[in-house]
């Protein structure tokens, strides 16, 4: 049978010969049928296990009728916001609306809601009450429980109380829907639906579950109101919480709303085998978008994933800033080489494919395995790192499998070159005494640039971070260019960097801009801390205080105070002079104003003949967050250097 995208309007539903689709899937993105776009993902899922889904992308959340579409399904109404949270979607770190929407085709903005799980579901919920209604993807994940809203700037409810959903799925939803449709299909009602791992719900008996029916031990969080009422107890809540993420030790999770409500969190589904994973990326996606969009200009988000390979899923690395452990979680898995050769085979295919490769990764692109032996029996350590703050004695370092899928990649006929464009951790290249991977990144996978992602130099910023100390970073550099030298190339690192992160005052920004003056390079873009939902770095953002050690952490809060510390990092910008001598003033650094080869200004502002001069950097920085990037990869222009490159560039202090 030839390959379709599945129906979005009731003709294409009737061409199939369907009277009712058995779930409709109401989306906050376009509609494109490709495996780095989660509701592609679960419609093609269900498809595969005999369900019928249609499609209802974007509707108009002001009409009703925008939802009724294909009418009442005959299972229940799946609701995703889409690839992002539609609030980072929609807002920069200054709150201020963006101009462009990546997910929606021409790239217009405005085209989904604020909060746009919790509009749809109301707006369905009016419409047909006694339908069920299943939420998922990345917003309802990690707004599964009681959780800061930075752009409300308050403690909000779970997205379940507040949406009016039957159900929520949180994490890679491939086991916990199935498992929800089967259940359904077999006759149960969705209020008796409690059974599923990877799913949160609504409940008013919990006695049962506390006393330990059923196998499991239970945790009674906080409740809500007391949450509400002292930012500690959230803190202590949040850490409980996240000791919790892990399939094979975490426990049930349970948050009181007021009298006699509660939210139950079932544990994690566990891990996709290897088989099972290539079985999701290798169901009959379009790889595209609708054809319906094509008049608009098509849908942005394609261009960037369109000729990747998604290698992998999970993320052992554990950056407080950083979604995965609550979205992912922090256990690998891989995709075979012979799944990924014949996507790739079929990349070959396509008529507009150049021979570039434009990724093979993830979250983090040279894990391909679990961290150690003991991950694959009893799942991540609760309150350990693998990374943090040393490479831990039980890690397996290991890149040969990524080795030996690279070069087989390399090989295959019509490949020009593969390149490796999601992150990778460089302190994880060092570990491995085998310099055979960072030969070959340099040799075949690198463009002249490898964007890392330092963040920070100050170690006690690195260290709420969960990054390795500064002199990693350096030694990395350093066997970098050793490596490139060894073979006749100029290459150079770019390092992404954080400003405003909890813990950073403004010496420690100032001691960050001291190390961007010695590096000899201008970063282009500055990503601003983003606290986005569910981060360790968000509940240091909002409680003031680590939830893992309960300690005080220093927030910058002021707007001015964050913009000063971003501007320190493109202090040679014309337009960031002032707020860097303000900021330099405030610290008694007038040291660093001057014309030494140390200062970072002159004393005077640029003169009006440099602002017509064309920077060193590009676009002002905007506040990308980690979870605006397809598979948890953080995705970013290229850094507007000249070819000229100073000895340093690259290097820290």
């Amino acid at each position: 049978m030839e390959k379709q995208f599945l129906p979005m309007t009731a003709l294409e539903m009737k061409q199939r010969g369907w009277e009712q689709p058995d779930f409709v899937f109401v989306i906050g993105d376009a509609y494109v049928d490709h495996s780095s776009f989660g509701p592609a993902i679960i419609s093609r899922v269900l498809e595969a296990h005999g369900y019928k889904v249609a499609i209802i992308s974007q509707p108009d959340w002001k009409n009703e009728e925008s939802i009724a579409v294909f009418g009442a399904p005959r299972l229940g109404f799946l609701v995703s916001a889409g690839n992002m949270d539609s609030m980072v979607n929609h807002y920069t770190v200054n709150k201020r609306h963006r101009g462009m929407d990546a997910y929606t085709p021409g790239g217009k903005s405005g085209k989904r809601p604020d909060y746009a799980t919790i509009v749809y579901c109301n707006l369905i919920k009016k419409k047909y009450k006694k339908v069920p209604v299943l939420i998922g993807g990345i917003e309802a994940s990690l707004r599964r429980l009681a959780h800061y809203d930075y752009w409300s700037d308050r403690l909000k409810r779970s997205v379940l109380m507040d949406s009016g959903a039957d159900i929520l799925m949180y994490g890679m939803g491939e086991l916990s829907v199935v498992a929800l449709a089967d259940a359904l299909n077999a006759g149960i009602a969705v209020e008796d639906i409690t059974f599923v791992p990877g799913t949160v719900y609504k409940t008013r008996d919990v006695e049962h579950l506390l006393r330990g029916e059923g196998g499991r031990e239970a945790i009674e969080l906080p409740s809500f109101d007391e949450l509400v009422q002292d930012k500690l107890c959230y803190a202590k809540s949040f850490g409980i919480q996240y000791r919790n993420t892990d399939f094979y030790s975490a426990k049930i999770l349970i948050e009181k709303y007021g009298e006699k409500r509660y939210i139950v969190q079932n544990p994690p589904s566990r891990p996709l085998t290897t088989q099972e994973l290539d079985d999701v990326y290798e169901l009959p996606y379009m790889n595209t978008y609708h054809p319906s969009y094509e008049k608009e200009g098509g849908v942005p988000a394609i261009s960037e994933i369109k000729f990747s390979l998604t290698s992998n899923r999970g993320c052992f690395g554990g950056c407080s800033f950083c979604a995965l452990t609550f979205h992912q979680g922090r256990v690998v898995q891989a995709r075979s080489h012979e799944s990924l050769i014949r996507e790739a085979v079929e990349m070959t295919k396509q008529p507009d494919f150049k021979g570039y490769i434009h990724d093979v990764g993830g979250p983090t692109a040279n894990f391909r395995r679990p961290a150690c032996e003991k991950q694959t029996k009893f799942g991540a350590c609760p309150d350990k790192q693998c990374l943090y703050p040393n490479v831990c004695k039980n890690m397996k370092v290991d890149h040969k499998d990524y080795i030996a899928l690279l070069r087989r990649l390399r090989a295959l006929p019509g490949i020009k070159k593969v390149f490796i464009r999601s992150g990778i951790r460089y302190d994880y290249v060092l570990a491995d005494k085998d310099e055979t991977f960072l030969r070959e990144l340099c040799k075949y996978h690198v463009s002249g640039q490898l964007r890392v992602a330092p963040e920070h130099v100050t170690d006690h910023v690195l260290d709420l971070m969960g990054k390795p100390r500064a002199e990693v970073y350096e030694r990395f550099v350093q066997r970098f260019r050793q490596m490139n030298e060894s073979l006749h190339l100029k290459q150079y690192v770019v390092p992404y960097l954080i400003s405003s992160h909890p813990g950073s005052d403004m010496k420690d920004a100032i001691a960050l801009a001291e190390s961007v003056r010695d590096m000899g390079y201008m970063p282009e873009q500055v990503q601003d801390f983003y606290p986005t939902p569910s981060t360790i770095s968000t509940c240091m953002y909002y409680c003031g205080v680590d939830p893992r050690t309960m300690k005080p952490v220093h927030v910058t809060r002021s707007p001015h105070e964050k913009a000063m510390q971003r501007a320190l990092i493109q202090y040679r910008l014309p337009e960031n002079y002032q707020l860097v001598k303000e900021a330099l003033l405030s610290e008694n650094r007038a040291d660093l104003i001057g014309y030494g080869p140390k200062c970072l200004i002159p004393p005077r502002p640029f003169k009006k003949e440099e602002k017509g001069k064309k920077p060193q950097t590009g676009k002002k920085g905007k506040g990308i967050q980690r979870s605006e990037q397809k598979n948890g990869r953080r995705t970013s222009g290229k850094p507007a250097v000249g070819k000229r490159k100073p000895k340093n560039f690259g290097q820290l202090p």
